[in-house]
């Protein structure tokens, strides 16, 4: 078993060196189970073991697991905490096994354990430390999510009605333990550029990949006027092409898909109209359901936050608040820029720093 690290001043206990080692020892297992996107059946079961062995039952649905605290009323407002157990597929940069997890100068490697293990062994140890409390003004919801990586549809998904109301969300995700309050939404558009096809070696036809050139350069070069003051302004990239079927024949067809990361300051629709007014273009297809995501600066929690010098921002990653029709945040150990990139890596400090730090600040929080 690891040694974890004490905690600050205030929650010294037992009981917290103790969660902190067992949600070490998970984050190790979790590591030790392939858990891509969609495939999270073996996580799953060690996140519910783990959870019964602390004489509590979730309910599971899919992969995705949930449950509430002891005291839970209807009558209260509804914290959720939340954070996802599914990867990303390992790429080809990594020099040792993604599945394996290595302790090595203070630090834990294997994938998935910066994005988004640690935040999800840091909040469920949080929410058992909290779990039995009778003086909460909110009832605590844990979930553990699957297809956050895929944006699934049995993923979170699936299991917010079965949550019922919520009021507030805490996203699990690597952000250095500081407070996203805002979030950027995306959209991808898949669009197709129609020409003549024709011999390349005459002057006939009409060239798709041309076409299609002169609305990439838009994309590439447009801004739009309204700047987000949280999260900057809304981003489009070109991310992929297709077209041509032989080098001798003018392509008829040129497909692309475009990237976009959008703000609180335009509806998705608003996104589209301003596209469909400027490129030739047709769109085949785009996702709607992927928003931004905020929670109100003067909000309580966010409150609770600055007060404990926790700084605040936007962030440009999507998450699982997308789905979330709630005031949320993201916050977690760990860092964004580690996740998905080859021997990805937390730092065992930052795990148990990360279940000090959402003690206090849930407690503080749901304690009032």
């Amino acid at each position: 078993m690891i040694q974890a690290a004490a905690g600050p001043d205030g929650i010294q206990s037992m009981d917290i060196k103790k969660l902190k080692e067992q949600a070490l020892d998970l984050l190790q297992q979790l590591v030790a189970t392939p858990s891509l996107s969609r495939e999270e059946a073996g996580s799953a079961a060690l996140i519910e073991k783990f959870i019964s062995a602390h004489g509590l039952t979730p309910q599971r649905k899919f992969n995705n697991l949930w449950l509430r605290n002891d005291y839970y009323a209807s009558h209260k407002p509804t914290l959720l905490l939340n954070s996802h157990h599914d990867t990303v597929k390992p790429n080809n940069g990594w020099t040792m096994d993604p599945f394996k997890a290595v302790i090595k100068d203070g630090k834990l490697f294997g994938l998935g354990c910066n994005d988004a293990g640690a935040s999800l062994v840091a909040l469920l140890a949080t929410f058992i430390y909290l779990h039995d409390r009778k003086d909460l003004k909110y009832n605590i919801v844990f979930s553990a999510s699957g297809e956050e990586e895929s944006s699934g549809k049995n993923g979170i998904r699936a299991i917010l009605e079965d949550i019922g109301r919520i009021d507030f969300a805490v996203v699990g995700e690597p952000t250095g333990m500081q407070l996203s309050i805002a979030e950027k939404g995306l959209l991808v558009l898949r669009c197709k550029a129609n020409g003549i096809s024709g011999h390349a070696a005459r002057d006939v036809g009409h060239n798709a990949i041309l076409a299609a050139f002169k609305d990439i350069q838009w994309f590439s070069t447009y801004q739009f006027p309204v700047i987000s003051e949280m999260l900057g302004a809304v981003k489009m990239t070109v991310t992929m092409i297709e077209g041509g079927l032989q080098h001798n024949v003018i392509p008829d067809s040129c497909q692309f898909t475009v990237d976009i990361r959008t703000t609180d300051c335009y509806k998705s629709d608003e996104i589209l109209e301003i596209i469909r007014k400027n490129i030739s273009s047709e769109i085949v297809s785009c996702s709607l359901n992927l928003r931004s995501s905020s929670a109100p600066a003067d909000h309580d929690f966010v409150v609770c936050a600055r007060q404990m010098g926790i700084e605040t921002f936007g962030s440009p990653t999507l998450s699982d608040r997308t789905f979330i029709d709630a005031p949320s945040v993201k916050i977690g150990p760990g860092r964004s820029e580690r996740s998905h990139t080859p021997d990805e890596y937390v730092y065992l400090a930052e795990v148990g720093q990360g279940i000090d730090t959402y003690i206090r600040l849930i407690e503080k929080f749901v304690s009032g």
